[in-house]
């Protein structure tokens, strides 16, 4: 009975870090509810596992500790649609699972690690950190091989160029691709380019850097 008592409270303080991460953190910030499901049913069965092994011990357990490691060594996260931030959410749904589930584990030591990643993820992704720091990845109508031209056009279009790499030249099309790291500019102080100018034809992956 004092081992049942001893999960159930585990798993009551799974449930609330996970919620939390979720609910108060991720979705107000993300407003992606397709991946809510996902970060739930990835915590709580890593817990079930976790809490299965330690149940059977020396009795399979080696097996199934196998089988957890080539789960989760398939478990893909390269989509285009999964951005970084929402992949560090994935791996903090994961160690909360494995913190909570370690039945040997204080229930009180325990809580405290979950408490210190939750507070590791709020303020790394809170909007007002590092708020004029963007990332965008563009297609510019024109070749520019002058480094100092193509950080001219860049600053006109985005902000102020902090890095970026040019990751395709087509002299066909007489276009180019640019991965870039900019500060934008501050509200009332954009520029407007001449309609003269070379122009952004495309712009797309904006997500902070």
């Amino acid at each position: 009975m004092e081992s049942v008592r001893d999960l159930a409270a585990h798993l009551g303080l799974d449930l609330l870090a996970v919620c939390l991460l979720t609910f108060a953190i991720y979705h107000p910030r993300h407003r992606r509810r397709d991946l809510v499901p996902a970060y739930l049913a990835l915590n709580v069965a890593l817990f079930s596992v976790v809490a299965a092994l330690a149940e059977v011990g020396a009795k399979g357990g080696t097996a199934l500790g196998f089988g957890l490691f080539g789960v989760l060594s398939i478990i893909r996260l390269r989509s285009d649609a999964v951005q970084h931030e929402e992949v560090a959410y994935y791996f903090s749904t994961l160690v909360l699972g494995l913190l909570c589930g370690l039945p040997h584990l204080g229930l009180g030591y325990a809580a405290m690690l979950s408490a210190v990643l939750l507070l590791v993820v709020y303020v790394a992704d809170h909007p007002r950190l590092l708020t004029r720091a963007r990332r965008s990845v563009v297609t510019l109508d024109v070749v520019l091989t002058d480094p100092a031209a193509l950080r001219a056009e860049l600053g006109r279009r985005l902000g102020e160029p902090l890095h970026w790499t040019v990751t395709e030249i087509d002299y066909v099309r007489d276009l180019m691709v640019v991965d870039v790291r900019y500060r934008e500019f501050r509200p009332g102080t954009a520029q407007q380019a001449p309609a003269t100018r070379p122009s952004v034809r495309d712009a797309h992956a904006w997500e902070a850097a």
